[in-house]
């Protein structure tokens, strides 16, 4: 487009009518204004300033020779020189058109004190930038992901669920292989317990790579490359030829298997609303949790019955038919990414390059971007007190739950006699606590929307912590009481009813301690839950490493005893946080005030 050249007009005072072209050519919606630095009073003060010779000179090209000629000098009007100065530092199209200010003249005509006063309407048009053609592109409301129906939005979650349920299940399927591979591979138990320790240390620094591939690409395609290299990765575990293969394996899987543990609660929050996002994160985040849960009950079956490989034989059929429904059944959801799309065909469909998303201007240097995803977790963690003391407490209750792997086999095989697949059994006591705490969500969410009311409509993070308060009060009961049932002489239905309130007590806890994350630390939200993933998750690595030593040393009873009490000395942890919250976030440079 042609810059359209610079326009002078002038019409008599006593003409009422506005000027019939003041507006820049071609677009009326832009008239111009006595802002203007050419327009009225301002040209007389801007032309004189010596930086604007240049300008001045091409406005003054445009004017009639007998009206520029030498007899004409400028007249200053002492009580408008603010509003000139006020009027070159006003932007064009935040000033409503206005009649044209008068400018005031004085003509010498050789008689000493005669003066003739003529005034003339000046208005100069200059388009001093050339403006491209410009459009950022946006999504129609039919193309939102949240406007995708009902049961394709479902089927989404319960898919990216299952996942995450595979990928947390297949990290406690280990356990009851690791007699098997001890002698296979002639290794000791204590080596053959690394399969769970880094798989789940693979899951702790999974979430710091993946975050931004799904930022940066879009989550369907860094969640097909996860299970597709999750696929590769467990033919390496169940065709292993010696120890080192295998524990670098599955190390491998559990990485890039970490993807559903930091993106999949994206994926939800692009599906829904903030008024319709509850129940399904709630769906969500149980599923993670259950997972581990049931790689036992069923790692038990499998390893009793048939050779130890075939518990990974099958986890690779489990996890193939997973990413065939990835492929089938997932769309993108990410808005930034659908953007950037359908900036990219609107490109080519028209042959017009001045068509952008939001992303296509973003830095795409990825070494930067992991960078950052590696370096800000640690510094929230370091620097807040508020998200150190809360990771630290869900930590120890991830650790607990990975640690019950080593303690229940000693607990139920030494003094009950169970079998292995009776002992994969004893876990639907956690499983059931949890699955009987997810209808009790809604009660949850009315505290919330009850302290919203209170806050002007928006409810503070810490109205999240109720369900905290409830789990801080029955997961170290659940562990005094799953303590002192572990004799012999105990039936041994009573420890497995003892372990339900840990189930519902866990499900309370990682509940509220992330939706407080999240909410507390909006700006930094990812940040905010890798950081979480990173520590719960070397937690869980290492307690998985000394459970044994620290039953066969201290007992079934002084083990979990002391567990109960760092978990009693951890419980007041939601109720100070929920009270003095509010004074530590305005402290805070991280979270929102």
């Amino acid at each position: 487009m042609t810059p359209p050249n610079l326009v002078s007009l002038f019409e008599e005072q006593n003409n009422p009518s506005p000027p019939p072209h003041a507006y820049y050519p071609g677009y009326s919606s832009f008239p111009l204004s006595p802002a203007h630095p050419y327009s009225s009073s301002a040209y007389a003060s801007h032309s004189s300033d010596p930086r604007n010779a240049r300008r001045a000179s091409s406005a003054s090209s445009s004017l009639p020779a007998s009206f520029l000629s030498s007899e004409w000098i400028d007249h200053p009007i002492s009580t408008e020189d603010q509003v000139e100065r006020a009027s070159n530092n006003a932007r064009l199209d935040d000033i409503s058109p206005e009649p044209v200010e008068q400018l005031s003249f004085e003509k010498k005509n050789g008689s000493k004190g005669s003066k003739i006063s003529k005034e003339q309407h000046i208005v100069a048009v200059e388009e001093v930038v050339d403006l491209e053609p410009d459009y950022e592109v946006d999504l129609l409301p039919e193309e939102h992901p949240q406007n995708l129906p009902l049961w394709r939005k479902w089927l989404a979650i319960v898919i990216v669920s299952c996942c995450s349920f595979c990928v947390t299940g297949s990290s406690s399927m280990a356990p009851f292989t690791e007699t098997a591979v001890a002698d296979d591979f002639h290794i000791s138990h204590e080596i053959a317990v690394l399969s769970v320790s880094l798989f789940v240390e693979g899951m702790a620094l999974g979430p710091l790579l993946t975050g931004p591939l799904s930022e940066m690409y879009g989550r369907n395609i860094t969640y097909r490359a996860s299970f597709t290299l999750m696929f590769a990765f467990s033919f390496g575990v169940a065709f292993a030829p010696n120890t080192a293969v295998y524990l670098i394996f599955r190390f491998l899987s559990g990485l890039v298997g970490a993807t559903f543990l930091s993106v999949a609660g994206g994926t939800v929050s692009d599906l829904f609303t903030n008024e319709e996002v509850a129940n399904p994160m709630a769906f969500y985040t149980c599923s993670p949790f259950i997972g581990p849960i049931f790689g036992p009950l069923v790692s038990g079956f499998i390893n009793q019955n048939l050779y130890w490989r075939w518990t990974y034989y099958i986890l690779t059929i489990w996890i193939f038919v997973q990413t065939v429904f990835l492929y089938i059944c997932i769309p993108e959801t990410y808005v930034p990414i659908l953007r950037k799309w359908k900036a990219a065909k609107l490109r080519k469909s028209t042959g017009d390059e001045s068509y952008w998303a939001p992303l296509d201007k973003q830095d795409k240097n990825m070494a930067k971007a992991m960078l950052i995803s590696f370096y800000k977790p640690f510094e929230l963690i370091f620097y807040e007190r508020m998200a150190l003391l809360l990771n630290l407490w869900t930590s120890l209750v991830l650790g607990i739950l990975y640690l019950t792997f080593q303690a229940f086999p000693i607990i139920f095989t030494e003094k009950h006699d169970f079998t292995i697949q009776q002992s994969g059994l004893t876990f639907l006591g956690i499983s059931v606590g949890m699955v009987c705490a997810m209808p009790t969500q809604s009660y949850f969410n009315k505290l919330v929307v009850r302290d919203a009311k209170k806050n002007n409509g928006i409810a503070p993070p810490e109205s999240r912590l109720y369900m905290g308060e409830i789990g801080a009060v029955l997961v170290p009961i659940s562990l005094f009481w799953l303590s002192f049932t572990t004799y012999a002489s105990v039936p041994w239905i009573v420890p497995i009813i003892a372990s339900i309130p840990f189930g519902i007590g866990l499900y309370y806890v990682f509940t509220a301690v992330f939706t407080y994350l999240v909410t507390a630390y909006r700006p930094l939200a990812a940040s905010a839950m890798a950081g979480n993933t990173a520590m719960r998750c070397t937690f869980a690595a290492v307690f998985s490493l000394f459970a044994g030593y620290m039953y066969e040393g201290m007992g079934t009873v002084g083990a979990t005893a002391l567990l109960a009490g760092i978990m009693t000395v951890m419980a007041p942890l939601p109720f100070i946080f929920r009270r003095i919250g509010p004074r530590l976030r305005e402290k805070s440079r991280f979270a929102a005030h």
